[in-house]
């Protein structure tokens, strides 16, 4: 019986930990061999690449068991133990030596096709330039090693070229001896990385680069040579990503007191990426979309988020390298914590109370929905098939809230303490997230046992909020309950921390002072002092933990507290629950109309900052409203949202035009005021587009022809894509031919016509995908198209179940290329619960048909397969 076979064999949620291949947390063992040190010689060429490898081991132990090591797809020429030629013979992707002593030098030599290597993981081409990337399990394409990140080794790495298809050779550490002149026009370059590392954090890269140089004083007076490379071309572009790592070392050093280790940090940006970006040691390889901005060409999304993925990946240096992972179920360890960190960076560089909005509205788009489906998993799994399939939003975005609770539990000080001992303790470790929480109790003196949970429990709580009033006391009880998850029938509480308020009726003032209530029985009662006059709770403030709040209000309660809440995140609370409020029914939207106008008239009058006014115009999408609902009702949710959208911009047309006139023109500067007045106008901007009049194409054209950023640029391409219009037509074709050959913006026009409303949007999808400028090689270009196809709710999920078969056709042809992309298609059809029987059926029809593909890559198989539970 095949693997496929064995897997469709076992469907249910008990039995997924007994998958085959399937690795689990229970049986972690400690690595039987330690290689202290690496030696490795690249002989590079893109056709056919040379590895020499020499590993200094180490018995772990008082055992007999060999040497065991990984490699993939690797041809090799030699192999030797202490210096004497050895057989090595190969089972699978795994390779025993016996060795007698406790110590050894064993040594490799292997050949690699970097050019043939679609996967893009190992070491791989990408336009003519040979780069790596080893997280999680890519380093075992690259050589014979133990490849698991418990295993850390001080790094040698010598780089050999053709001096005019490689001048430039990059790896870990700092640099050393330089050799030119070699046979065949070919050069060298040493480098070494003094700290030890897992072969994951290992990185190359080599090619013709152009730098964009700098340098940063660190708070011991040590110089430090700053790098990025990229195209001659593109290095004009990498000015904001430069200030932002200036910006993130000076922060790190301030809040964390972490410096700066090596004499230089390099980045290279690369358009052919997996993902966002990799903290490799001293080399971060990241994917363009996060280095290359200027106003011309990046929306202040795009600034943002080079920023943040700079931010995040300076701070992974001691959040994963120099503290890592003992292993890949301690993945959010290094990724929560450090995702937190950008968060505290971000906000502390523009609005705090807009990145908070925007960090729940992210958490809410995909995390919430993950933890309510089959592919439901802790912060720290418990087995995993393919640990590339565990890089999501709940490792991440999730683990980050978790961390964000604990520094509410013990407070900044506490925190910084815990951090302090945790470094301190652990720095050239490879640790568990026990380390980490065990750390915070030990500096700051708290009992973090219940907090646990938090890593071993999926799913999302829920906190349904009881009020009553006693002798004049407002008496509140709080009740956290938890539904089953797969392979977790059974909840017990979480402690939490849960920041609320009063907010007086009468006078919308808040009543007495926050209270930040520590959660951990299924019940909690709080008790305020008697008031005088009558109050609305103000729950869950800042989102202080990360779970559904069930509380009665009515719309004008709602509407109230969204017009008086002084907490910003509680405010765009109150309002996206009075959105919902309203798009659940038919009912007129007169309430809600009636709330945008006195947050609107609020901002023009400069009682609100533009950017959270323009947040808090947005209405809930249409996922996350059928998120709300026991089944997605597609059709209706998207008639009732359209209609409350031309509701509230024809009843506040005049409105809209006073903010646009307001607003606009904010030129290019990045400075919060600017950003906030550029968001805003561009909301009412869609808005009066949306209402339909002549006058208001005409000014999307006019913004869209004379904009001074990719901001507004888009701003008016979004208003104008989803309507009939001669305009809509020009300006795509326009901004097809202005931007041609640039990728980043290209993308850009992919997914804006991917996510339009128009009737004819599947078709124009199915078009796009035979477009020349398409290709399922890159994986921008694929997420750009398909995966954002993907997440238009109305269209992708067409009755007829055309939407489900292009995603299927796609998923399968990547998984030819690039399994780790394809898998991540399947995760939109894993939701076919909370769909009605028709479409249920058309997307569990699109999970069968890929687990019954022969040959489907175990990446993929496994997403399909659970899924399908």
């Amino acid at each position: 019986m095949n693997w496929q076979n064995k897997v469709m064999k076992m469907l249910d949620a008990q039995s997924i930990p007994q998958l085959p291949g399937a690795i689990r947390l229970a049986d972690y063992a400690p690595p039987d061999w330690l290689v202290p040190e690496v030696s490795l010689d690249f002989r590079l060429s893109a056709g056919s690449t040379r590895v020499t490898s020499r590993l200094v081991v180490r018995r772990n132990g008082n055992h007999d068991r060999p040497l065991v090591l990984d490699g993939q797809n690797l041809k090799t020429s030699f192999a030797m133990l202490d210096g004497e030629p050895i057989d090595v013979v190969p089972v699978g992707e795994r390779l025993e030596i016996a060795i007698v002593g406790d110590a050894a030098i064993v040594e490799f030599e292997v050949e690699i096709s970097p050019a043939l290597n679609t996967r893009l993981m190992g070491l791989y081409e990408s336009e003519g330039r040979l780069v790596t990337q080893c997280e999680a399990e890519g380093f075992r394409a690259i050589t014979w090693f133990p490849d698991r990140p418990d295993v850390l080794s001080v790094y040698t790495v010598r780089i050999e070229g053709d001096a005019a298809l490689y001048p430039v050779l990059l790896s870990n550490g700092d640099r050393g001896a330089v050799e030119t002149g070699l046979a065949g026009g070919r050069h060298a370059v040493t480098w070494t990385d003094p700290w030890p590392k897992p072969c994951y954090l290992f990185a190359l890269v080599a090619g013709d680069l152009s730098a964009l140089r700098d340098g940063f004083t660190t708070m011991s007076g040590r110089q430090v040579e700053l790098a990025i490379w990229t195209s001659a071309a593109d290095v004009p572009r990498c000015a904001h990503a430069m200030a932002a790592l200036k910006a993130s070392m000076a922060w790190d050093e301030a809040i964390y007191g972490r410096e700066y280790d090596l004499g230089a940090f390099n980045i290279v940006a690369v358009n052919d990426f997996n993902a966002g970006a990799m903290e490799n040691k001293g080399l971060n390889i990241f994917n363009s979309k996060y280095i290359l901005a200027d106003p011309e060409t990046a929306t202040d999304s795009d600034f943002d988020g080079v920023a943040g993925v700079v931010a995040h990946e300076y701070f992974h240096n001691w959040t994963g390298n120099r503290v890592t992972c003992r292993d890949w179920f301690q993945l959010s360890l290094k990724e929560g914590l450090t995702v937190f960190r950008d968060q505290q960076f971000s906000a502390d560089q523009g609005s705090a109370a807009v990145r908070r909005i925007e960090d729940v509205r992210g958490l809410r788009a995909v995390q919430f929905p993950e933890d309510a489906g089959p592919l439901a998993h802790s912060i720290r799994p418990d087995h995993y098939v393919e640990i590339a399939n565990f890089y999501t939003a709940t490792i991440y975005n999730k683990g980050a809230e978790v961390i964000r609770m604990l520094h509410t539990l013990v407070g900044a000080a506490g925190f910084r303490a815990g951090t302090d001992l945790y470094f301190e303790r652990h720095d050239g470790q490879a640790v568990t997230c026990e380390d980490w929480v065990a750390a915070m109790e030990a500096a700051t003196g708290s009992d973090l046992g219940q907090f646990r949970r938090w890593y071993e429990q999926a799913g999302t709580p829920r906190v349904a909020v009881h009020e009553r009033r006693e002798a004049g006391k407002v008496i509140v009880e709080l009740v956290q309950s938890q539904s089953p998850t797969p392979g977790q029938a059974v909840k017990l509480p979480v402690h939490m921390p849960f920041r609320m308020a009063l907010i007086g009726r009468d006078s919308g003032r808040r009543i007495g002072e926050e209270r930040v209530v520590e959660m951990r029985e299924a019940v909690t009662r709080v008790e305020f002092d008697a008031v005088d006059e009558p109050v609305l709770l103000s729950l869950n403030r800042g989102f202080s933990a990360p779970v559904i709040i069930e509380a009665e209000a009515s719309r004008t309660e709602l509407a109230f507290l969204a017009g008086h809440d002084d907490d910003p995140s509680a405010r765009w609370e109150a309002m996206q629950r009075l959105a919902l409020s309203v798009l659940a029914t038919d009912d007129d939207p007169a309430a809600l109309v009636s709330a945008v106008a006195a947050t609107l008239m609020d901002g023009t009058a400069g009682k609100l900052d533009a950017a959270f006014v323009g947040e808090a115009m947005l209405l809930p999408t249409e996922s996350f409203i059928g998120d709300q609902a026991a089944m997605v009702d597609v059709e209706g949710i998207h008639r009732r949202r359209e209609a409350a959208r031309l509701a509230i911009a024809t009843g506040l047309e005049a409105e809209w035009w006073a903010a646009l006139r307001t607003y606009s023109g904010s030129g290019t500067a990045l400075t919060p005021a600017a950003k906030g007045a550029r968001r805003l106008a561009n909301v009412a901007l869609a808005y009066l587009v949306g209402a339909g009049s002549a006058e208001a194409l005409a000014a999307a054209r006019i913004q869209y022809e004379t904009a001074a950023t990719m901001t507004d640029r888009m701003g008016a391409l979004s208003a104008l894509v989803g309507t009939d219009t001669p305009e809509r037509d020009a300006c795509l074709a326009d901004f097809h031919a202005r931007f041609a050959g640039n990728n980043d913006v290209i993308d850009k026009w992919f997914t804006v016509q991917a996510l339009s409303g128009r009737p004819d949007t599947l078709a124009r999808v199915e078009a796009l995908a035979r477009h020349p400028d398409f290709s399922i090689t890159n994986p921008n270009r694929l997420r750009s198209l398909v995966g954002a196809f993907a997440a238009n709710q109305r269209w992708f999920h067409a009755a007829d179940g055309a939407g489900y078969r292009l995603l299927g056709d796609q998923l399968l042809a990547v998984d030819r290329i690039n399994p780790q992309s394809a898998a991540r298609l399947a995760v939109p059809l894993g939701r076919w619960r909370r769909f009605d029987a028709a479409r249920g059926a058309l997307m569990r029809a699109q999970l069968e048909r890929v687990t019954a593909t022969p040959r489907v890559s175990r990446d993929v198989l496994e997403m399909a397969s659970r899924a399908l539970v």
